[in-house]
Order: C-alpha cells, then sequence, then structure tokens
C-alpha cells in the first residue's frame, strides 16, 4: 500500500499524507484533511513506515500480521453524540496504527449482548480480536463475558473500575472539583450541575465541593441527563423558568455546554449570562461562541498509555491489572465572568 493511493484517495498532496502518519507530532492545519488521511489509511490496510519495518522483521507481530484492535464504545449508539468519544477514537486510531496495528470492529452495547451468561456468538468466520479498548464505564454484567471473548481488555474513563481490567483514568471526581473552584473563586454560590448524577465522579466532585466551601446543596439546581446538546438544550429551557436563576452553571461534560450556550442565544432577550464551565475540552469548546471555560482530558495521553498497554499485556509484559491516572487541568476562556 502506497501514500500516493492513501493521497489520491483522500485529495491530499503525498508530502502532507507522508507528515500525517509518520511523524507523530506532525498536526495538518486542516483538521477535517488530516481525518480523512487517518480514515484511508485504515480503509486500504495501511502501516506506518516503522511499523511496517517492525513487522516485516518480525517485530510487533503475532501469527505473521498486524494485532487487531476492537473498540467498545459503552455509553451511546454512535460516536458524534459526544464529540469527546469521536477524538478519542480518533487518536486510539492513529497510535493504533503507529504501533502496526489495525482498528477492529466498532462496538456498542446493541452488538455486545448476554445471553445465558455469555456474549452473543461472532458471524461465521469471525474471529476475535487481539484485544478491546473501552472507551467509558462497562457495565459490571459485561466485564467477566467480555474477559471471555477478548484475552486482553484496556478501560478509558474519567470513573476508574476495582481493578478489573488495565485502565487509564483522569479522575471526573478531581476535574469537578477544579472547575467548581474555579467557579467559587469568582464569586459564584448559586451553581447549578447538568450532567450523570448516578455515583457518577463528576456529580460526587460537584456535590463535594458545595460541601467544602459550605454552600448549600438546592436539588432544585441539580439537572439528571445523558449528557448530550440536545438534553444541554432541553435542560435549559426548564432551567430559564426558575426565579432565581443560578449564576452559574456547570456541566459534566463540553456536549452538554454546547447544548446550553445554544439555548442562552436562542433566548438572548432574556439577557440571562451565567458563567459555564465543562469538562472535556473538545474541538468545538474554543470555536463556540463565547468560547468555552472547561477541564482539559488529555485525550491523545490517553489513547498514547491505552494502547501501550494493551499491546504490552498482549505481549505478557505485565499479568496485575494496572491503572494509568492522568491530570487534568483547567482551560480559561471566554464563558466563565465574576460573579455580578
Amino acid at each position: 500500500m502506497s501514500l500516493k493511493e492513501i493521497a489520491q484517495m483522500s485529495g491530499a498532496s503525498v508530502s502532507t499524507v507522508s507528515r500525517v502518519l509518520n511523524r507523530p507530532e506532525y498536526r495538518c492545519s486542516d483538521p477535517a484533511l488530516q481525518e480523512r488521511i487517518w480514515k484511508c489509511a485504515q480503509e486500504l490496510g495501511y502501516l506506518p513506515d516503522q511499523a511496517a519495518r517492525e513487522l516485516k522483521l518480525g517485530k510487533n507481530r503475532q501469527a505473521d500480521r498486524p494485532l487487531v484492535a476492537d473498540i467498545f464504545l459503552t455509553r451511546f449508539q454512535t460516536l458524534d453524540v459526544d464529540p469527546f468519544f469521536e477524538e478519542l477514537h480518533a487518536a486510539l486510531r492513529e497510535e493504533l496504527l503507529r504501533n502496526g496495528c489495525h482498528l477492529g470492529k466498532l462496538l456498542t452495547l446493541p452488538d455486545i449482548t448476554e445471553s445465558a451468561g455469555t456474549l452473543s456468538p461472532f458471524p461465521s468466520g469471525q474471529t476475535a480480536a487481539d484485544g478491546l479498548i473501552l472507551l467509558g464505564k462497562c457495565p459490571s454484567e459485561l466485564i467477566a463475558p467480555l474477559k471471555r471473548r477478548y484475552r486482553c481488555l484496556v478501560g478509558i474513563d474519567r470513573n476508574p473500575t476495582s481493578f478489573h481490567y488495565d485502565e487509564i483514568v483522569c479522575s471526573g471526581l478531581s476535574a469537578a472539583v477544579i472547575a467548581m473552584d474555579y467557579l467559587v473563586s469568582l464569586g459564584h454560590k448559586k451553581i447549578a450541575y447538568i450532567g450523570d448524577c448516578s455515583y457518577e465522579a463528576r456529580y460526587v466532585g460537584y456535590y463535594q465541593s458545595l460541601l467544602t466551601h459550605r454552600l448549600p446543596l438546592d436539588y432544585s439546581n441539580i439537572y439528571p441527563t445523558s449528557q448530550t446538546r440536545q438534553e444541554g438544550m432541553k435542560i435549559t429551557e426548564i432551567l430559564l423558568q426558575k426565579d432565581p436563576l443560578p449564576t452559574a452553571v456547570f456541566c459534566a461534560n463540553d456536549a452538554t455546554a454546547l447544548g446550553v450556550l445554544d439555548c442562552l442565544k436562542k433566548h438572548r432577550n432574556k439577557k440571562y449570562i451565567p458563567s459555564i464551565i465543562s469538562i472535556d475540552n473538545i474541538r468545538e469548546a474554543q470555536q463556540s461562541s463565547p468560547s468555552l471555560t472547561t477541564i482539559d482530558i488529555p485525550k491523545r495521553e490517553m489513547a498514547h498509555h491505552a494502547v501501550t498497554l494493551l499491546l504490552d499485556r498482549i505481549r505478557r509484559g505485565h499479568r496485575e491489572n494496572v491503572r494509568v491516572e492522568l491530570p487534568c487541568r483547567l482551560i480559561e476562556r471566554e464563558s466563565c465572568s465574576y460573579a455580578g
């Protein structure tokens, strides 16, 4: 498979394709073009130069073929519901290819069902991938069946498990505390929360921060959602009926926060401009108006360490389940200001 074929398929120059696929530090000025190049490379079964050389020399291989990793999207049916997972999936695809591996199937809950204690069988002629990367919290009842199907599992999440499998985490609780501390430092005392409230780390961080800062817990300012942009808009419609209105809104993820901004623009005649902060730092957070203050979750670093752990597990480099925790950080932008 040549770079020229990928260039023709993606509409990019050969030199641009080479830089994107073979230089890990390179970032194309056109993110859409870079995404198209990686998709074409995946479809054509391309391996970057170094990975291809190692495979040819007998390194990084199993049964003379590239390793394959499936990905299980645990929360949603499609990647575009939450851009955080879409960006994380793209980073994983790039990291796998750079390591001489192929991205397998993208699976969702309907694809992975339990029947009499076992997962649904593979279609005829299909074999299990070498490993599985879980994006998000895996339902506890699926962990054992997944381990029977896949010999190597790695999870990426904001909520750690009890060491059921290797995992890369960036603490949702810590991210929430950072977000709340920042809002309180701006003088906000009436802070609404929009997000998952079912024992979720970000909600726990919100609750603990209220206690730490001796602020009252007002359940009327807590709005449980499944954390999508559409629900962010829907909840804001409800929130706008409140009196008095909260001076700040903490959203569990950027997708929800963008929905809040959409709704506030729709009702700009109300002249309600709360401070809004969220978690993830997706690309659109910087491009929104106002640009979104958020807590950065290091997606590319998480993807890198997930693939590193998966390959080390496949090669029997470690046996005990490992947890790698990465830090999060505040990204100050225009959507937060001092309380009036």
